[in-house]
């Protein structure tokens, strides 16, 4: 395989906001609401350092480049349930089934600390919304709850 996992470290902070803000734009996310906004977008490896919480990046072998991520974190306001959390890749990593590899990592780590994981994305990433149903992921009809993620407008839960 042309790519490895692994959790992700202080000195990847800029390279995976500048993906997740790559991808972001792409899909016309680049706005209030979403991922974009997030203050600690940029010191993600702070966010994701406690237990229940855990953020991979996905590295090309080669160049050491990072072309994705996911985290696992938990939801303050709901019993056992956590989300799964800037999820993005770059579309160079697209199709090449790094992602499956990913998601099954992050869902297998979920499971020691949660009952059930939640997903808010948006409806035009149609591919994302295909790969979450094939994981088992179940449409809801509105969100879980209130969150800062106001502007998603598709919204999944999955039992663990």
């Amino acid at each position: 395989m042309k790519y490895i996992i692994r959790e992700l470290e202080e000195k990847d902070n800029k390279e995976i906001e500048n993906i997740i803000r790559t991808c972001l734009i792409e899909f016309g996310g680049n706005r209030e609401g979403l991922a974009w906004a997030d203050s600690e977008l940029g010191r993600l490896s702070t966010v994701y350092n406690k237990d229940g919480y855990k953020y991979w990046v996905i590295e090309e072998k080669e160049t050491k480049k990072l072309v994705g991520g996911a985290g696992i974190g938990k939801i303050e306001a709901l019993e056992d349930i956590c989300e799964l959390q800037k999820m993005y890749c770059l579309k160079e990593a697209r199709g090449t089934g790094i992602s499956h590899e990913l998601i099954k990592i992050a869902l297998d780590y979920a499971k020691n600390y949660y009952k059930k994981c939640y997903i808010e994305t948006l409806s035009n990433m149609i591919a994302a919304n295909k790969f979450y149903l094939k994981y088992g992921f179940k449409r809801l009809d509105k969100p879980l709850l209130e969150t800062e993620h106001y502007a998603c407008d598709v919204w999944y839960l999955k039992e663990l």
